[in-house]
């Protein structure tokens, strides 16, 4: 892993981690490279994809990988967070609520497990695939015999 103060920020890796820190959808690497295109509409694709990869191993960006066979996300904020994530359309949003205080204890005590961090993934159906008729009821499973 390479130490943050060893990247150089040239303007392509900049515009790429500017689109990051803008965005709030957690993009894919294709929707990361159609908007830095609207700044930098020479940039390559291939450009884009390796200033991911190294964003992601210098620890300036989250790469997402929400399952499904889903393609990853991205994400600038490199703060410990949990995530939601719309079984629907793909969407996730970021989820700031710490486990509570005893519990990393806890699990670590009933599995035997050093446990070293966490990775959290609500998943469900998100307000906007609910206005479009894919609710709660989805989620429930077959209707059970009376």
């Amino acid at each position: 892993m390479t130490d943050q103060t060893d990247l150089r920020l040239t303007p392509q890796r900049m515009a790429v981690l500017d689109v990051l820190r803008a965005a709030h959808d957690h993009p894919t690497a294709a929707e990361v490279y159609e908007r830095v295109r609207r700044s930098s509409p020479r940039i390559g694709s291939a450009t884009v994809y390796r200033t991911l990869a190294l964003l992601v191993s210098t620890g300036q960006a989250l790469e997402l990988n929400l399952g499904g066979g889903a393609a990853a996300r991205y994400d600038a904020n490199v703060g410990r967070h949990d995530h939601a994530v719309c079984e629907g359309c793909g969407r996730a949003v970021d989820l700031d609520h710490p486990v509570p205080d005893g519990m990393m204890a806890e699990i670590a005590r009933r599995s035997g497990f050093a446990i070293t961090g966490y990775d959290l993934q609500f998943r469900g159906i998100c307000p906007d695939c609910q206005a479009h008729g894919a609710g709660p009821a989805r989620l429930e499973g077959p209707a059970r015999p009376q």
